[in-house]
């Protein structure tokens, strides 16, 4: 009883920082990873423990199919090729630099454990990053670079990741002997992950008790990852296409009522993973620091220290090398984005260079390392230390950097928005002939109300039979329709598409008579 009175109080230590962060305008996670380096000076603090093989699953698979579900897979074709810079060759040389840097510093740790640790350390997470950058407005191609990049470079980092780790239990590392399995494993993931999408939309199409609805998702989403590390696949790609396959196919079957509250639960289970990520790698810090000889411990922070600053300047290195390419070639050949968008520029490079904050991946991965594992102790100790650094000088100077450089884009997210509501309104109210009964014309009127721009009408629709709910029904049944083409012809990107979807939401959930009708439903059910 005593560790969990100990665990429930460091949740709510973690909770309270979290909104102490969000009341100055810090990211959350640069409070959390304070909270958790305290953690370890803490005595008495309660003695936690996950199986290794557990974490990545425990810990990434959902954040992972959160951010993958949410991603505008529009705006990360727009902007392939920063990502693939940074997904490809920032994880790429970020892995090699580490690597080198601690194989001289530590020169008896293996070469495959090192690589191991500049794969962890690798990834960034764009949690803190858009959460300083989203409340200050940046320009739209900025964030899609970013929690693009976050999204996709787990795949990468971890794939080299679990080579590295493979190679220690084997003794060896060869490319050529794991060069086929590692093809394998990405064209079986990006085939698997659709597959595993289609049977879990047939599981959840016909679930309309809504708590069982979420609970499936959870197993699924647990179910995706272990049947891809079993079959000897990417946990992490296969879930990104698990994801983005029901992003695509699950809003017109999923109905409000089960998506809103669904919504929340994931919201607030993200958060959760967040905190108690922090709170255990504190708690695994503790020993590591309180046992190791003095000197020892001050040669890990030593490395700690140069892994942190080969992680912050190679990303800088390589994004403004990649950003003085491009604004070359658009200099010569002219800058022509499918859609508006901010052309490239110093100001743009040096705020996607400076927004490498490491976060919940980071540490999952080193939690997930076997307890035998070479230099578990300083692989553990370097992953906070970096995530822990990166958080407190990118994530509490991001926000200066972008309000000195002034970046503007007009906003396109916004323009879409306007774009897409005219268009859903006028498919509404084709639905709806003006005239045809009062029922209907105030069901025009809520259509009007709610995505026109006058302002909110005062009263409730009244119950009108079935002749309300049929107009109120075709009216969004229609706007729905149109608005998820309009998503799938590129008209608009997800952010438009979600910010409308909400609307639409919240229009079928608090129609009254509708829901006076769905709870009938479901009590007769």
């Amino acid at each position: 009883m005593r560790e969990l009175e100990q665990v429930l109080a460091i949740f709510v230590a973690a909770v309270l920082l979290a909104a102490a962060a969000r009341r100055i305008g810090a990211p959350y996670p640069v409070f959390l990873a304070i909270g958790g380096a305290l953690l370890a000076f803490v005595p008495g603090a309660p003695t936690l423990s996950v199986p290794p093989e557990l974490v990545l699953a425990l810990f990434v698979a959902p954040v992972l199919l959160d951010a993958a579900f949410d991603a505008s897979q529009r705006d990360l074709r727009d902007n392939w090729a920063p990502l693939v810079g940074l997904v490809v060759f920032a994880v790429g040389l970020t892995t090699a630099a580490v690597a080198v840097v601690v194989h001289a510093l530590v020169p008896g740790i293996p070469w495959a454990a090192a690589v191991a640790l500049g794969a962890i350390v690798a990834p960034p997470d764009a949690v803190a990053a858009t959460a300083v950058l989203r409340a200050l407005q940046p320009p739209q191609r900025i964030l899609t670079i970013l929690e693009g990049e976050s999204l996709l470079n787990d795949a990468s980092a971890l794939l080299i990741y679990r080579l590295a780790v493979s190679a220690v239990a084997a003794g060896s590392f060869s490319v050529q002997a794991v060069a086929p399995a590692f093809l394998l494993a990405v064209l079986g993931s990006i085939v698997a992950g659709p597959a595993l999408g289609w049977l879990m939309q047939r599981v959840l199409q016909n679930v309309q008790h809504i708590p069982t609805a979420i609970i499936l998702q959870f197993v699924g989403t647990f179910t995706v990852w272990v049947v891809a590390e079993h079959a000897g696949l990417s946990g992490v790609l296969t879930t990104v296409c698990f994801a983005m396959w029901l992003a695509r196919t699950t809003p017109a079957r999923i109905p409000a009522r089960v998506r809103i509250p669904t919504n929340a639960v994931w919201a607030t289970v993200i958060f959760g993973l967040n905190i108690f990520a922090f709170i255990f790698i504190g708690l695994q810090m503790r020993p590591i620091l309180l046992e190791l000889p003095p000197p020892v411990r001050n040669r890990y922070l030593l490395v700690a220290v140069a892994v942190l600053l080969t992680v912050i300047v190679v990303r800088i290195a390589w994004h403004m090398s990649f950003n003085a390419v491009l604004r070359w070639r658009h200099r010569r050949f002219g800058f022509h984005p499918p859609r508006p968008m901010l052309r490239p520029t110093v100001g743009s490079g040096l705020v996607i260079s400076w927004a490498g904050m490491r976060g919940i991946v980071t540490l999952a991965a080193a939690l997930a390392l076997p307890a035998d594992f070479p230099s578990r102790d300083l692989i553990v100790l370097t992953a906070f230390f970096v995530v822990l650094g990166t958080l407190l000088v990118h994530g509490l100077t991001l926000k200066a950097l972008l309000r000195a450089l002034d970046l503007h884009d007009g906003d396109p997210v916004a323009g879409e928005v306007r774009t897409a509501r005219e268009r859903v309104l006028e498919a509404a109210l084709a639905e709806l002939p003006a005239g045809a009964s009062p029922a209907v014309d105030l069901v025009r009127k809520n259509f009007k109300v709610r995505l026109g721009s006058s302002a909110h009408s005062e009263g409730a629709p009244g119950s009108f039979g079935s002749d309300h709910e049929a107009a109120f029904r075709r009216g969004l049944q229609s706007a729905r329709q149109t608005l998820i083409a309009m998503r799938d012809s590129g008209a608009i990107g997800d952010d438009a598409f979600h910010s409308l979807e909400n609307d639409l939401d919240w229009m079928e959930v608090s129609d009254p008579l509708r829901a006076a009708n769905a709870d009938d439903t479901q009590e007769h059910a």
